[in-house]
Protein backbone atom coordinates (compact mmCIF):
# COMPACT_ATOMS: atom_id res chain seq x y z
CA UNK A 1 0.00 0.00 0.00
CA UNK A 2 1.37 3.42 -0.92
CA UNK A 3 0.23 7.04 -1.02
CA UNK A 4 -0.14 7.10 -4.79
CA UNK A 5 -2.65 4.26 -4.60
CA UNK A 6 -4.61 6.13 -1.93
CA UNK A 7 -4.53 9.35 -3.95
CA UNK A 8 -5.82 7.50 -6.99
CA UNK A 9 -8.83 6.23 -5.04
CA UNK A 10 -9.57 9.62 -3.49
CA UNK A 11 -9.34 11.50 -6.78
CA UNK A 12 -11.47 8.90 -8.56
CA UNK A 13 -14.28 9.79 -6.16
CA UNK A 14 -13.63 13.53 -6.29
CA UNK A 15 -13.59 13.59 -10.09
CA UNK A 16 -16.84 11.67 -10.50
CA UNK A 17 -15.07 8.38 -11.38
CA UNK A 18 -13.63 9.90 -14.57
CA UNK A 19 -10.16 8.35 -14.73
CA UNK A 20 -9.07 10.61 -17.58
CA UNK A 21 -9.54 13.63 -15.33
CA UNK A 22 -7.96 11.79 -12.40
CA UNK A 23 -4.85 11.12 -14.49
CA UNK A 24 -4.61 14.82 -15.36
CA UNK A 25 -4.95 15.87 -11.73
CA UNK A 26 -2.31 13.37 -10.57
CA UNK A 27 -0.02 14.06 -13.57
CA UNK A 28 0.06 10.45 -14.66
CA UNK A 29 -1.63 8.19 -17.23
CA UNK A 30 -5.10 6.67 -17.14
CA UNK A 31 -3.69 3.10 -17.25
CA UNK A 32 -1.43 4.08 -14.37
CA UNK A 33 -4.40 5.21 -12.28
CA UNK A 34 -6.31 2.02 -13.06
CA UNK A 35 -3.29 -0.05 -12.08
CA UNK A 36 -2.84 1.77 -8.78
CA UNK A 37 -6.50 1.22 -7.86
CA UNK A 38 -6.47 -2.44 -8.87
CA UNK A 39 -3.24 -3.16 -6.97
CA UNK A 40 -4.69 -1.62 -3.81
CA UNK A 41 -7.89 -3.64 -4.17
CA UNK A 42 -5.88 -6.83 -4.60
CA UNK A 43 -3.74 -6.05 -1.57
CA UNK A 44 -6.66 -5.42 0.79
CA UNK A 45 -8.83 -8.14 -0.74
CA UNK A 46 -11.95 -6.14 -1.62
CA UNK A 47 -13.29 -4.19 -4.59
CA UNK A 48 -13.66 -0.52 -3.80
CA UNK A 49 -15.49 0.49 -6.98
CA UNK A 50 -18.52 -0.62 -8.92
CA UNK A 51 -17.55 -1.21 -12.55
CA UNK A 52 -19.34 -1.26 -15.88
CA UNK A 53 -16.79 -2.85 -18.15
CA UNK A 54 -13.61 -0.86 -17.61
CA UNK A 55 -15.45 2.21 -16.32
CA UNK A 56 -15.87 3.06 -12.65
CA UNK A 57 -19.45 4.01 -11.84
CA UNK A 58 -19.51 4.28 -8.05
CA UNK A 59 -18.26 2.98 -4.72
CA UNK A 60 -19.07 -0.47 -3.41
CA UNK A 61 -20.28 -0.77 0.21
CA UNK A 62 -16.73 -1.73 1.29
CA UNK A 63 -15.49 1.27 -0.69
CA UNK A 64 -17.87 3.56 1.20
CA UNK A 65 -16.41 2.23 4.45
CA UNK A 66 -12.76 2.49 3.41
CA UNK A 67 -12.90 5.96 1.77
CA UNK A 68 -12.97 7.95 5.06
CA UNK A 69 -9.95 5.94 6.24
CA UNK A 70 -8.11 6.83 3.03
CA UNK A 71 -8.98 10.49 3.52
CA UNK A 72 -7.59 10.39 7.06
CA UNK A 73 -4.37 8.66 5.98
CA UNK A 74 -3.75 11.24 3.26
CA UNK A 75 -4.55 14.06 5.68
CA UNK A 76 -2.02 12.71 8.17
CA UNK A 77 0.59 12.35 5.42
CA UNK A 78 -0.01 16.01 4.58
CA UNK A 79 0.30 16.91 8.27
CA UNK A 80 3.64 15.11 8.50
CA UNK A 81 4.97 17.12 5.56
CA UNK A 82 3.73 20.35 7.14
CA UNK A 83 5.31 19.45 10.48
CA UNK A 84 8.61 18.79 8.74
CA UNK A 85 8.44 22.14 6.97
CA UNK A 86 7.61 23.90 10.25
CA UNK A 87 10.83 22.71 11.85
CA UNK A 88 13.09 22.65 8.79
CA UNK A 89 12.03 25.96 7.25
CA UNK A 90 10.46 28.20 9.87
CA UNK A 91 9.09 31.42 8.42
CA UNK A 92 9.15 30.06 4.88
CA UNK A 93 6.46 28.43 2.80
CA UNK A 94 3.12 29.11 1.14
CA UNK A 95 -0.17 30.19 2.66
CA UNK A 96 -3.29 29.79 0.53
CA UNK A 97 -6.40 31.73 1.54
CA UNK A 98 -9.82 31.14 0.00
CA UNK A 99 -12.31 33.98 0.45
CA UNK A 100 -15.42 35.56 -0.98
CA UNK A 101 -14.92 38.70 -3.05
CA UNK A 102 -16.13 41.05 -0.33
CA UNK A 103 -13.74 39.55 2.22
CA UNK A 104 -10.82 39.55 -0.22
CA UNK A 105 -11.49 43.12 -1.36
CA UNK A 106 -12.45 44.84 1.89
CA UNK A 107 -11.59 42.78 4.97
CA UNK A 108 -8.37 40.91 4.18
CA UNK A 109 -5.99 43.63 2.84
CA UNK A 110 -4.82 45.02 6.24
CA UNK A 111 -4.09 41.52 7.53
CA UNK A 112 -2.31 40.53 4.29
CA UNK A 113 -0.18 43.69 4.46
CA UNK A 114 0.82 43.18 8.09
CA UNK A 115 1.47 39.46 7.63
CA UNK A 116 3.63 40.02 4.53
CA UNK A 117 5.74 42.52 6.43
CA UNK A 118 6.31 40.01 9.21
CA UNK A 119 6.80 36.98 6.93
CA UNK A 120 8.45 38.19 3.71
CA UNK A 121 9.45 34.62 2.78
CA UNK A 122 5.92 33.22 2.91
CA UNK A 123 4.21 33.31 -0.49
CA UNK A 124 0.54 34.24 -0.22
CA UNK A 125 -2.03 32.84 -2.64
CA UNK A 126 -5.54 34.24 -2.67
CA UNK A 127 -8.43 32.31 -4.23
CA UNK A 128 -11.97 33.67 -4.54
CA UNK A 129 -15.36 32.01 -4.72
CA UNK A 130 -18.76 31.67 -3.12
CA UNK A 131 -18.97 30.43 0.51
CA UNK A 132 -19.76 26.97 -0.88
CA UNK A 133 -16.68 27.09 -3.13
CA UNK A 134 -14.52 28.36 -0.26
CA UNK A 135 -15.61 25.36 1.82
CA UNK A 136 -14.94 22.97 -1.07
CA UNK A 137 -11.42 24.36 -1.53
CA UNK A 138 -10.70 23.76 2.15
CA UNK A 139 -12.07 20.24 2.04
CA UNK A 140 -10.07 19.42 -1.09
CA UNK A 141 -6.85 20.67 0.50
CA UNK A 142 -6.58 23.52 -2.01
CA UNK A 143 -6.58 26.22 0.70
CA UNK A 144 -5.23 26.49 4.24
CA UNK A 145 -7.70 29.11 5.48
CA UNK A 146 -11.20 30.03 4.34
CA UNK A 147 -12.94 33.34 5.03
CA UNK A 148 -16.65 33.75 4.31
CA UNK A 149 -20.02 34.21 6.01
CA UNK A 150 -22.08 31.90 8.23
CA UNK A 151 -22.26 29.19 5.54
CA UNK A 152 -18.87 27.81 6.58
CA UNK A 153 -20.34 26.70 9.90
CA UNK A 154 -22.65 24.23 8.11
CA UNK A 155 -19.75 21.92 7.14
CA UNK A 156 -18.94 19.48 9.99
CA UNK A 157 -15.53 18.72 8.44
CA UNK A 158 -14.51 22.34 9.02
CA UNK A 159 -13.70 24.27 12.17
CA UNK A 160 -15.43 27.61 11.58
CA UNK A 161 -14.54 30.41 14.00
CA UNK A 162 -16.50 33.68 14.39
CA UNK A 163 -14.42 36.76 13.49
CA UNK A 164 -16.59 39.86 13.29
CA UNK A 165 -20.14 41.00 12.63
CA UNK A 166 -21.23 43.29 9.84
CA UNK A 167 -24.40 44.80 8.44
CA UNK A 168 -25.85 45.89 5.11
CA UNK A 169 -26.21 49.40 3.71
CA UNK A 170 -28.38 50.88 0.99
CA UNK A 171 -26.72 53.00 -1.70
CA UNK A 172 -28.41 55.43 -4.10
CA UNK A 173 -27.43 58.36 -6.34
CA UNK A 174 -27.58 61.80 -4.64
CA UNK A 175 -30.84 62.84 -6.33
CA UNK A 176 -32.66 59.58 -5.68
CA UNK A 177 -35.98 59.80 -3.71
CA UNK A 178 -34.44 57.74 -0.88
CA UNK A 179 -31.61 60.25 -0.56
CA UNK A 180 -34.21 62.99 -0.33
CA UNK A 181 -36.11 61.00 2.30
CA UNK A 182 -32.93 60.74 4.37
CA UNK A 183 -32.31 64.49 4.03
CA UNK A 184 -35.79 65.10 5.42
CA UNK A 185 -35.23 62.74 8.32
CA UNK A 186 -37.67 60.09 7.06
CA UNK A 187 -36.87 56.51 8.16
CA UNK A 188 -35.76 53.89 5.65
CA UNK A 189 -38.24 50.99 5.55
CA UNK A 190 -38.61 47.72 3.67
CA UNK A 191 -41.94 48.92 2.33
CA UNK A 192 -40.26 51.97 0.84
CA UNK A 193 -37.52 49.83 -0.75
CA UNK A 194 -40.10 47.70 -2.57
CA UNK A 195 -41.09 50.79 -4.56
CA UNK A 196 -37.77 50.71 -6.44
CA UNK A 197 -35.81 48.14 -8.46
CA UNK A 198 -33.07 46.48 -6.42
CA UNK A 199 -29.44 45.80 -7.34
CA UNK A 200 -27.74 43.43 -4.91
CA UNK A 201 -25.72 40.23 -4.48
CA UNK A 202 -26.35 36.92 -6.14
CA UNK A 203 -27.95 34.23 -3.96
CA UNK A 204 -25.33 32.59 -1.78
CA UNK A 205 -23.10 35.67 -1.57
CA UNK A 206 -22.46 38.27 1.13
CA UNK A 207 -25.52 37.87 3.30
CA UNK A 208 -28.04 37.73 0.44
CA UNK A 209 -30.08 35.18 2.42
CA UNK A 210 -30.64 37.75 5.18
CA UNK A 211 -31.85 40.27 2.61
CA UNK A 212 -34.35 37.80 1.17
CA UNK A 213 -35.51 36.69 4.62
CA UNK A 214 -36.23 40.26 5.73
CA UNK A 215 -38.67 40.84 2.87
CA UNK A 216 -40.19 37.37 3.18
CA UNK A 217 -40.94 37.82 6.88
CA UNK A 218 -42.99 40.90 6.02
CA UNK A 219 -44.59 39.17 3.02
CA UNK A 220 -43.16 41.84 0.72
CA UNK A 221 -42.18 41.33 -2.90
CA UNK A 222 -39.07 43.10 -4.19
CA UNK A 223 -37.73 43.34 -7.73
CA UNK A 224 -34.05 42.42 -8.17
CA UNK A 225 -33.19 43.78 -11.62
CA UNK A 226 -29.49 42.91 -11.39
CA UNK A 227 -27.45 40.67 -9.11
CA UNK A 228 -23.67 40.36 -8.89
CA UNK A 229 -20.92 38.82 -6.74
CA UNK A 230 -19.00 42.08 -6.49
CA UNK A 231 -20.00 45.19 -4.49
CA UNK A 232 -18.04 47.39 -6.89
CA UNK A 233 -20.14 46.07 -9.80
CA UNK A 234 -23.31 46.80 -7.83
CA UNK A 235 -22.10 50.35 -7.17
CA UNK A 236 -21.41 50.89 -10.87
CA UNK A 237 -24.94 49.99 -11.90
CA UNK A 238 -26.51 51.95 -9.06
CA UNK A 239 -24.54 54.95 -10.32
CA UNK A 240 -26.04 54.38 -13.76
CA UNK A 241 -29.52 54.65 -12.27
CA UNK A 242 -30.54 50.99 -12.61
CA UNK A 243 -31.85 50.73 -9.08
CA UNK A 244 -31.26 50.87 -5.34
CA UNK A 245 -28.18 48.99 -4.18
CA UNK A 246 -28.00 46.77 -1.09
CA UNK A 247 -24.40 45.92 -0.22
CA UNK A 248 -22.23 45.05 2.76
CA UNK A 249 -21.52 48.14 4.84
CA UNK A 250 -17.82 47.20 4.89
CA UNK A 251 -17.81 47.73 1.11
CA UNK A 252 -18.72 51.41 1.48
CA UNK A 253 -15.83 53.85 1.17
CA UNK A 254 -16.50 57.53 1.78
CA UNK A 255 -13.75 58.70 -0.56
CA UNK A 256 -14.28 56.20 -3.40
CA UNK A 257 -18.08 56.36 -3.21
CA UNK A 258 -18.47 60.14 -3.03
CA UNK A 259 -20.91 60.03 -5.97
CA UNK A 260 -23.30 57.81 -3.98
CA UNK A 261 -25.35 58.30 -0.84
CA UNK A 262 -24.95 55.55 1.77
CA UNK A 263 -27.96 54.82 3.99
CA UNK A 264 -27.66 52.74 7.16
CA UNK A 265 -29.80 49.60 6.82
CA UNK A 266 -28.75 47.67 9.92
CA UNK A 267 -32.28 47.98 11.31
CA UNK A 268 -33.75 46.26 8.23
CA UNK A 269 -31.58 43.18 7.77
CA UNK A 270 -30.14 40.66 10.20
CA UNK A 271 -26.54 41.05 11.29
CA UNK A 272 -24.04 38.85 9.43
CA UNK A 273 -21.09 36.96 10.87
CA UNK A 274 -17.80 36.56 9.03
CA UNK A 275 -16.13 33.28 9.88
CA UNK A 276 -12.64 31.92 9.37
CA UNK A 277 -12.41 28.18 8.78
CA UNK A 278 -9.76 25.49 8.61
CA UNK A 279 -10.15 21.82 7.86
CA UNK A 280 -10.62 19.67 10.93
CA UNK A 281 -7.56 17.59 11.79
CA UNK A 282 -5.14 19.74 9.78
CA UNK A 283 -1.67 20.53 11.13
CA UNK A 284 -1.35 24.32 11.06
CA UNK A 285 2.10 25.83 10.76
CA UNK A 286 3.03 28.64 13.12
CA UNK A 287 2.63 31.37 10.52
CA UNK A 288 -0.93 30.20 9.82
CA UNK A 289 -1.86 30.91 13.44
CA UNK A 290 -0.17 34.30 13.12
CA UNK A 291 -2.19 35.17 10.02
CA UNK A 292 -5.41 34.19 11.78
CA UNK A 293 -4.46 36.52 14.65
CA UNK A 294 -3.65 39.32 12.19
CA UNK A 295 -7.09 38.99 10.60
CA UNK A 296 -9.06 38.44 13.81
CA UNK A 297 -7.06 39.64 16.85
CA UNK A 298 -9.33 37.86 19.40
CA UNK A 299 -8.28 34.52 17.87
CA UNK A 300 -4.89 33.68 19.35
CA UNK A 301 -3.19 30.33 18.89
CA UNK A 302 -4.48 28.84 22.14
CA UNK A 303 -8.07 29.72 21.32
CA UNK A 304 -7.82 28.31 17.80
CA UNK A 305 -6.25 25.07 19.02
CA UNK A 306 -8.93 24.73 21.70
CA UNK A 307 -11.66 25.29 19.12
CA UNK A 308 -10.11 22.70 16.81
CA UNK A 309 -10.10 20.21 19.68
CA UNK A 310 -13.68 20.97 20.70
CA UNK A 311 -15.69 22.96 18.17
CA UNK A 312 -18.92 22.39 20.05
CA UNK A 313 -18.01 25.09 22.55
CA UNK A 314 -16.01 27.34 20.23
CA UNK A 315 -18.67 29.97 19.65
CA UNK A 316 -19.41 30.25 23.35
CA UNK A 317 -15.78 30.63 24.30
CA UNK A 318 -14.63 33.09 21.64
Amino acid sequence: MNLQQLRSVREAVRQGFNLTVVAEVLHTSQPGVSRQIRELEEEIGIELFVRAGKRLTGLTPPGETVLPMIERLLQEAHNIRCAGQEFAAQGKGTLTIAATHSQARYALPPAVRDFSTRYPEVALRLKQGSPQQVAEMLLAGEADIGVATEALASFPELVALPCYQWTHAVIVPPKHPLAQDAAQGLPLTLERLTQFPIVTYEPGYTGRSHIDEAFQRRHLKFDVVLSAMDADVIKTYVGLGMGVGIIAAIACDEERDKDLVVLDARHLFATNMTRLAVRRGTFLRGFVFDFIHCFAPPLNRQQVERAMADTATADAEL
